[in-house]
């Protein structure tokens, strides 16, 4: 049976990821005639939703949600491997003006004088819950560190002015309408997250998932990668 003639593949992912992935599946299905898709939503929601059995071929999460489903046994044994990394960055409305953010004592003096921050239930969420307790600054900002529901942008919230500050992905803040990305948080405040790839036990067509996750994280889809803000983890 030829790549054309089998069943479509199908992934899960977090929305950190959605348009990148959307660009490497339509380049595997032009250089590769495989035919991928993924459905894409908040990450702590996807994982929710694996746990409880639903099915698909490929997921793509943070790094500790990919970990905890191998741990449960949702994944395929071995195929678990990282594929990119992104910068969490802090953003504001485009209308804000730009705060100073050379230092750690930049930041630490926009967070003071925000109204509000937002922040997200992923990765960058828990990163940014951990550095303020590690600085001291949790009880201080209290009821100003508002969580963007699951499935909800940080960058909603920026629009809606739920927020005079955003820290979240740089892939979910970039390029949005009305947001202005101020950049990474800086020095030892910075943070990367790793975002990996598995065959889902659930997939009926695991040897094929396995290959088109090869493929995705292959060195000519860097470019590709790089394009959308993010970096490649060599295999």
């Amino acid at each position: 049976m030829s790549p054309a003639d089998a069943g479509a593949l199908e992934g899960l992912s977090s929305r950190a990821t959605e348009t990148l992935l959307r660009s490497l599946s339509q380049a595997l299905h032009r250089d590769h005639d495989v035919s991928l898709t993924f459905a894409s939503a908040g990450g702590v929601e996807v994982a929710r939703r694996v746990r409880e059995g639903e099915t698909a071929d490929l997921l793509v999460l943070a790094e500790d949600a990919m970990t905890g489903l191998e741990s449960a046994g949702r994944l395929v044994p071995g195929t678990l491997r990282p594929l990119f990394t992104s910068q969490v960055v802090l953003a504001v409305p485009s209308s804000a003006p730009v705060p100073v953010l050379d230092t750690e004592e930049d930041l630490v003096a926009v967070l003071r004088a925000a109204r509000t921050i937002g922040y997200s239930t992923g990765p960058s969420g828990r990163a940014l819950t951990a550095r303020l307790e590690q600085w001291g600054l949790a009880r201080e900002l209290g009821e100003r560190l508002v969580q963007a529901p699951a499935g909800v942008p940080v960058a909603r919230m920026l629009l809606d002015r739920q927020a005079d500050v955003g820290i979240q992905q740089y892939s979910e803040l970039a390029g949005m309408p009305g947001v202005r990305v101020v950049g990474p948080l800086p020095g030892a405040a910075a943070v990367t997250t790793v975002f990996s790839g598995a065959v889902l036990r659930a997939s009926h067509q695991a040897e094929r998932a396995a290959a088109a996750l090869g493929l995705l994280g292959s060195p000519g889809m860097e470019e590709t990668v790089r394009s959308h803000g993010m970096g490649s983890v060599p295999a």
